[in-house]
């Protein structure tokens, strides 16, 4: 399900385009922020994979918004529909776990920025977008 469609492009045609792949947490908006800085007219994408912190997708609409992003997407892909991640309500989010240590963390998902990275490549042909950010 998309919030917006994808029916105009950015009017300011002489401005670069890039997809900012957008959490609404630290990196993305620090990411975004220095794309912006360096010329870039921002197309942002928020996906919404199941997460069980919806404050995140909140966060992500005040940071598009602080960061004049030209277009913001929502965008739904239920990973959680596979589980296997505590960020998807599959386990419980540890507190206090140690840092030292080779395991794989149960907050990961499994392949979650691969599939981010993919739907901003769609984006971006539509767009024609130079670049991707992530953060």
């Amino acid at each position: 399900m998309l919030s917006a469609s994808f029916n105009h492009l950015d009017t300011r045609s002489s401005m670069k385009r890039a997809v900012l792949l957008l959490s609404g947490g630290l990196d993305s908006y620090t990411a975004g922020a220095i794309a912006a800085a360096d010329g870039f007219a921002l197309y942002a994408l928020t996906v919404r994979y199941g997460q069980v912190h919806a404050r995140e997708v909140d966060a992500a609409r005040r940071v598009a918004k602080a960061l004049g992003a030209v277009r913001h997407i929502e965008l739904d892909v239920p990973l959680s529909t596979f589980g296997g991640s505590a960020l998807v309500g599959d386990g419980v989010i540890p507190k206090d776990r140690s840092l030292n240590t080779f395991e794989i963390p149960p907050t990961y998902v499994p392949a979650r920025n691969t599939v981010f990275l993919s739907l901003a490549l769609a984006w971006a042909e539509v767009v024609a977008a130079e670049a991707i950010v992530i953060g």
